[in-house]
């Protein structure tokens, strides 16, 4: 994902995605809570934080609760955005879910913006209801 502001690995661009889920989830955002969800270490997600944090795009609290910013939100949206036009692609191509949601996981980060538009635009005509 490209953005003016900040350049992100792919693996911040993941963590600020699974903020995005667990808080759509209702659920508060906790480094434990990230650790859990993207089967990685508690050391590696307090870095990773420490990045977002440095690039304005978390917040966290005295109590360790973790919250996107308004520019952290509206890029874990574009990013979220992407995944699940990725994972939808792929099943419209027949991709079990499993499979889909891994390899959607691999390729989202490298995709030009010209690519995804012309899978955008496959996945809207080719819709199963």
């Amino acid at each position: 994902m490209k953005n003016n502001n900040c350049k992100l690995t792919p693996a911040n661009e993941d963590y600020l995605e699974a903020i995005l889920i667990l808080e759509n989830r209702g659920e508060k955002v906790k480094s434990v809570e990230i650790a859990k969800f993207l089967n990685v270490s508690k050391p590696g997600v307090n870095k990773a934080m420490n990045i977002l944090k440095a690039n304005n795009l978390i917040e966290k609290d005295d109590y360790s609760d973790i919250y996107l910013t308004k520019k952290g939100r509206n890029l874990a949206e574009q990013i979220y955005s992407r995944h699940t036009l990725i994972n939808r692609f792929l099943r419209l191509l027949g991709v079990s879910s499993e499979v889909a949601e891994v390899d959607c996981c691999k390729i989202e980060h490298i995709l030009s913006e010209e690519t995804l538009e012309k899978i955008k635009s496959f996945v809207q005509k080719n819709k199963k209801d």
